[in-house]
């Protein structure tokens, strides 16, 4: 793998630790703090780094409703 990708893989990586950790409240804030920095608006251009937290924060999310979802029907079944 090329130097330049082990760091953003190594970036990403411990971007998706840190969303792990947040609560609930502080994963949404960061997901709409980083949806406002996507738009152009905000910062003069379109910003790609905010897109892929965005991305990020929003899997996150999308991993803990399977996980809650997961949970709920194993104890109505």
């Amino acid at each position: 793998m090329p130097d330049e990708f082990k760091d953003d893989e190594t970036d990403l990586l411990g971007l998706r630790e840190r969303l792990r950790q947040m609560s609930d409240t502080d994963l949404r804030r960061f997901g709409r703090d980083a949806l406002y920095l996507c738009r152009p608006s905000a910062t003069g251009q379109k910003n790609r780094e905010s897109a892929v937290i965005l991305e990020e924060a929003r899997g996150e999310l999308k991993r803990r409703n399977r996980l809650r979802d997961s949970r709920t029907n194993k104890g109505s079944g």
